[in-house]
């Protein structure tokens, strides 16, 4: 299984930027997805998730209402709209894959396969 993250970049507060993430192996319709970034230091925290059914989105408290997960399971892709970015936005985001049916969605320890991460900057 492999996951392939990209779309990071430099930006500015305020701005938008998209995130994919490609997964090849497995059928991305059999999995929940989520989003996860880490600073330095840092441990890894949870950004949102979908699952399988894809019908309610999860959200951490400080992105909801400026990030959106979408999930295309046809084309066995995973996206995170990320908008009205803040310099506390920064740091590296990781895709990952985990059980359909999860009792707890945010821990990193509830997926199982991980993309390479892709660094956000923002700046104020």
């Amino acid at each position: 299984v492999q996951l392939q993250a990209s779309g990071g970049g430099l930006v500015q507060a305020g701005t938008s930027l998209r995130l994919s993430c490609t997964v090849s192996g497995r059928a991305l319709r059999d999995y929940t997805v989520a989003w996860f970034r880490q600073t330095p230091g840092k441990e890894r925290g949870f950004v949102a998730a979908s699952t399988w059914s894809g019908s309610r989105p999860f959200y951490e408290d400080s992105v909801k209402g400026r990030f959106t997960i979408s999930r295309d399971n046809a084309k066995n892709t995973v996206s995170l709209q990320m908008d009205s970015l803040k310099p506390e936005d920064t740091a590296v985001y990781f895709c990952a894959i985990g059980r359909p049916i999860l009792s707890n969605l945010r821990p990193s320890s509830a997926y199982s396969f991980w993309g390479q991460g892709t660094q956000v900057t923002v700046s104020s």
